[in-house]
């Protein structure tokens, strides 16, 4: 697995002076290392793992969003869901895989899967300021998030 600190870092725990700058400066978060390390630790279970890029892990609301590289959500997903499902066990959180750096809809539609998206609007508002709208296809019902 490729990730933005070392492998010996998350390998030891111990943090070298260029990883220990990126956590100091907030590049990385005390949960990418978490995460890090447990990925780290599936990769011999899950060998498509090692061709994963981790960037990074937010989590919100008992949902732990977890952004890899470009065209790597096929890697993780793969096992028929098992990397997902070991993920959600272990963290005891439900688990969103979306691609770092991805563009507004590719970033929505990992983000809603498997959902479908009717439209996104974008509404100004008078301070300045915009609002995304996303309108998903639901069953019979549209619903508005």
């Amino acid at each position: 697995m490729k990730t933005e600190l070392c492998q010996f870092c998350l390998r030891s725990g111990i943090l070298c002076p260029k990883c220990r700058k990126k956590v100091e400066r907030g590049e990385v978060t005390q949960l990418d290392l978490e995460i890090g390390r447990l990925l780290l630790s599936m990769e011999e279970g899950y060998p498509p793992l090692q061709d994963v890029y981790f960037h990074k892990s937010v989590e919100s609301d008992g949902v732990l969003a977890i952004f890899v590289g470009r065209g790597d959500i096929p890697r993780i997903l793969s096992y028929g869901g098992k990397i997902i499902k070991a993920l959600e066990q272990k963290t005891k959180k439900t688990i969103r895989v979306l691609e770092y750096k991805s563009d507004e809809r590719k970033f929505l539609e990992d983000l809603f899967a498997p959902m479908d998206i009717l439209t996104i609007n974008h509404i100004w508002l008078p301070d300045g300021t915009t609002e995304t709208r996303v309108i998903l296809k639901g069953k019979g019902k549209r619903k508005n998030i």
